[in-house]
């Protein structure tokens, strides 16, 4: 099922719960309609630097948007699901940003539980337990090359000429075929939510989300992991963790 809300009224990426154990959304709203989406600390650390590079190649004056006390999320938060793909891009001609999340579908969630060690639920400060960004295809955003594009093609290498697909439509374009084929073949097709929101909107989220990740749990100076107030012990000082706690 497609959400689309075009445009938003506002939009934010927060978190509820004290810091190790903070819950991450991503939510927006247009009129009466409130959605809300499950995503990982990471991704919006990620979502966070995506905007401001996509930001900085319009090349366009950007307002500060709305202030960080508007940035909190609405009640009720009811997310729709987890989010599993992020694809963010621009449209020149209605100068709009595009944000799309892609539900994360049992099976990728087992795969991704592989990988990590944190559950579903919970802030993680593992790197690998964030799943990737697409859309705007910058460097070291990707898990994997787009199979859509051939040879995972980025945006710098090539640019669009007339008649082309924008970079947006492109990806817009591919999830629908493939949102077809899934039809086709009776393999579960996600749910999606399409988030269409100006520049100073999403400008505020990309500050907002980055300060809100940042207060979470401090880090050892020595060993560089969270720390759980005084129970922290560190690898450094005690060696493994297995031989400490015996």
């Amino acid at each position: 099922m497609l959400i689309e809300l075009d445009p938003v009224d506002r939009i934010t990426a927060d978190a509820v719960g004290p810091p190790g154990q903070r819950v991450f959304y991503l939510q927006g709203r247009r009129g009466d309609r409130l959605v809300s989406v499950l995503v990982e600390k990471q991704q919006v650390q990620l979502l966070a630097a995506s905007v401001v590079e996509i930001l900085s190649r319009i090349g366009k004056e950007t307002a500060q948007g709305p202030s960080e006390e508007a940035m909190n999320l609405e009640q009720p938060i009811v997310p729709e699901w987890r989010a599993g793909r992020l694809s963010i891009g621009y449209q020149e001609e209605r100068d709009l940003l595009l944000l799309e999340a892609e539900e994360l579908l049992p099976e990728q969630d087992e795969e991704d539980g592989e990988e990590g060690e944190e559950g579903s639920e919970g802030e993680s400060d593992e790197p690998g337990a964030a799943l990737g960004i697409t859309g705007l295809r910058l460097p070291g955003l990707d898990r994997e090359p787009r199979e859509d594009r051939p040879n995972g093609r980025s945006e710098e290498e090539e640019p669009a000429g007339e008649g082309e697909l924008s970079d947006v439509e492109a990806d817009l374009q591919a999830l629908t075929e493939a949102q077809g084929r899934g039809a086709a073949t009776d393999e579960p097709s996600p749910g999606r939510v399409r988030f269409w929101a100006t520049r100073e909107q999403m400008l505020s989220l990309a500050r907002h989300g980055a300060t809100v990740c940042a207060k979470g749990r401090p880090r050892c100076q020595l060993c560089g992991q969270p720390m759980d107030g005084d129970d922290h012990r560190c690898p450094a000082l005690n060696g493994h963790r297995e031989q400490d706690e015996a």
